[in-house]
């Protein structure tokens, strides 16, 4: 086994209970780690053998841009759907953390984090 990480992706989206947040938007960092085989790969030196991890940043352009009110419900549908679309994955960590937050105090950033593995779910397979 062995980790791919796709770390401080940046991301503009409108995710937030507030309603300004939903027209101003805000500037996110997405970190995804996949736990996966890496023998084959490493072997083979192809990438249809591997976790491709432009697929993988597809992944987090096209589910942070759906709107949600609570980063919790982004980081859930975010490796729900990795572990849907890479079946070579056991185990997604998504980390989503919305910088500069409206919470009015100097913070930095705010962050939800979910690790999700493939034997947890149904698929209904």
């Amino acid at each position: 086994m062995g980790k791919i990480f796709v770390k401080n992706i940046r991301l503009y989206a409108y995710h937030g209970c507030l309603e300004e947040e939903s027209k101003i938007g805000s500037d996110y960092l997405v970190n995804l780690t996949v736990e996966t085989d890496l023998e084959k790969s490493s072997g083979t030196d192809d990438l249809k053998d591997t976790v491709d991890y432009v697929a993988l940043h597809a992944l987090a352009k096209e589910e942070m841009s759906k709107r949600a009110k609570l980063l919790e419900t982004v980081v859930l549908r975010l490796a729900k759907k990795i572990l849907k679309q890479h079946r070579e994955v056991s185990t997604a960590i998504v980390k989503v953390a919305k910088l500069n937050p409206p919470i009015g105090g100097n913070v930095e950033e705010v962050a939800v984090e979910i690790e999700l593995s493939r034997s947890s779910l149904d698929f209904g397979e």
